[in-house]
């Protein structure tokens, strides 16, 4: 679901932005903030691309669908006016 490489390359940007005496931990510091955010995204109500775009061309062929009873509807209810 989280993308590994995208991740590695937001803790790296993150331990490169810390102070040179905090970089000194080393891999340890990176290791500990891919953890972290890692966590936190856990957290959020995500979904990955692929699933959400599965879900909106479902969406888009249920409105279809729905469209297309709606004006079969309306033209029943007009038949039934002329009668």
């Amino acid at each position: 679901m989280i993308n590994a490489q995208k991740l590695e390359e937001l803790a790296k940007q993150i331990t490169d932005a810390l102070p040179a005496g905090v970089k000194s931990f080393g891999g340890e510091v990176e290791n500990r903030v891919k953890q972290v955010l890692q966590a936190q995204l856990m957290k959020l109500d995500l979904v990955s691309r692929d699933e959400f775009d599965v879900q909106s061309r479902v969406l888009l062929k249920t409105r279809e669908k729905l469209d297309a009873l709606e004006a079969r509807v309306e033209a029943l209810e007009k038949g039934e006016g002329d009668a």
